[in-house]
């Protein structure tokens, strides 16, 4: 008995001791040096080229639409982002001194970007998409630190975030990067092409297409198993970027560049919600930049395989868009006809992007019907989607009842999918994000 704890008890030291240099090891490894803060740096010390390379990059990088909280003042920060172990709220990037980077050297900057540590030496939360600015080359992060150096100061201090215990400890930061993240450069393919690679470099670094469009595990992190697959992120679904996709008609090239520079395609509908911020963000970047994210994309979602699909898939549409369910004395069908017939019906047999036809346009194949309840919900703004052209916010005039009518006519006349369980308890729900946001 008495050699039975000895052993037990030798046992356990061991235990006790190999978890204390664990904890060592990990200290080790997570603890970051401060670096030390510098004199703002005047705004003349930076090249004109570099700074407006820059401002290019930050506008395809979406920099304004994180950093910007509503009515508040350019990159100071304060927007509140919800993530499921709380809110954060985005930080402040002008070169003030005291609030802001204006003390950060371009070296602190660099390991921000590149490994998600802040100048002081503390981990960044993952909200703040290191694990896709870690590919960005060394020249555009210094062009970037450029622009930023040189726009006003604003003075706004930090907003508490509400993240609880023990997530809000950033040292535990640490291991979550041990697990879920890889730093190091873009490094290209070499059996594509030179603009597939450009492509790829602003998809998966600058842009961070798949902060968005990829799922994440229960720890914050994109499943890289399932890269573009498409998740819901306040109550809108960014939708898959594969051949997952449900579109009647395969994302092209052409499709995507289109939409990505005017807001808008002909053969799925028009940018609304968190995506009218990406086609604004990408006006910044040269038309060859966009054109190249359209490439890598079309390839990504196997665009050429399905080309022969396209005529089929408009045909179709053109038909459907006025078919009507039983006679003209149908309830579902003169509702329709009354609230959206006069803006999406096209005569012809070419679908038109100022008129979006709805049997080609994306929301409606969702499995998930979040995206078309809060664009009849809340409209386009002139602002949103194609210039220009707007779509009234029927949130007002139409019931819960009228618009799960009308998603549920769409759905049974558009498309040859099953229909969407429980319309109003979703549209309810959405209402009440879409009161409490605005």
């Amino acid at each position: 008995m008495f050699e039975k704890f000895k052993r037990f008890k030798k046992l356990l030291i061991a235990v006790v001791a190999l978890g204390c240099l664990g904890l060592v090891g990990f200290g080790a490894l997570a603890w970051k040096p401060a670096i030390a803060r510098v004199v703002p740096p005047a705004a003349a010390s930076f090249a004109p080229e570099l700074v407006a390379k820059g401002e290019a990059l930050a506008g395809g990088g979406y920099c304004a639409e994180c950093h910007t909280t509503k009515g508040g003042q350019r990159f100071a920060g304060g927007y509140a982002i919800a993530t499921p172990f709380g809110v954060l709220y985005s930080t402040n990037i002008t070169p003030d001194p005291e609030t802001g980077i204006g003390t950060w050297s371009e070296a602190a900057f660099r390991r921000a970007m590149h490994e998600g540590v802040s100048r002081d030496g503390s981990h960044l939360f993952p909200v703040f998409t290191y694990d896709h600015f870690t590919k960005l080359s060394d020249q555009d992060v210094a062009a970037l630190y450029a622009f930023f150096m040189t726009r006003t100061p604003v003075h706004a201090p930090a907003w508490q975030n509400g993240i609880p215990f023990p997530f809000n400890i950033r040292y535990l930061q640490a291991g979550w990067k041990l697990l879920f993240f890889r730093p190091g450069r873009f490094e290209p393919d070499a059996t594509k092409s030179p603009e597939w690679n450009r492509g790829a470099y602003l998809a998966l670094g600058l842009s961070h297409c798949g902060a968005c469009h990829t799922p994440r595990n229960l720890l914050g992190a994109e499943k890289a198993g399932n890269a573009y697959g498409g998740a819901v992120i306040d109550n809108w679904v960014a939708p898959p970027l594969t051949a997952a996709n449900p579109a009647p008609a395969p994302w092209t090239r052409d499709e995507l560049h289109d939409y990505l520079r005017t807001g808008a395609s002909k053969l799925h509908g028009s940018a609304a919600g968190p995506m009218s911020p990406v086609i604004q963000g990408l006006a910044a970047l040269p038309h060859s930049d966009v054109r190249a994210i359209a490439t890598y994309f079309a390839d990504v979602d196997r665009a050429a395989d399905r080309l022969s699909s396209v005529s089929g898939a408009v045909t179709l549409a053109m038909s459907s868009a006025s078919a009507k369910e039983g006679t003209q004395f149908d309830p579902d069908t003169r509702l329709y006809t009354a609230a959206c017939a006069s803006c999406h019906y096209n005569a012809g047999t070419t679908p038109l992007a100022a008129r979006p036809d709805l049997a080609l346009n994306s929301a409606v194949h969702l499995p998930d019907p979040s995206n078309l309840i809060q664009v009849i919900l809340r409209g386009i703004s002139a602002e949103e989607g194609m210039p220009g052209v707007v779509m009234p916010a029927f949130g007002g005039a139409l019931s819960d009842a009228d618009i799960a009518r009308i998603a549920a006519y769409l759905r049974r006349t558009r498309t040859s999918f099953p229909p969407w369980p429980d319309l109003a308890t979703k549209i309810a729900a959405i209402r009440r994000q879409t009161s409490a946001t605005n």
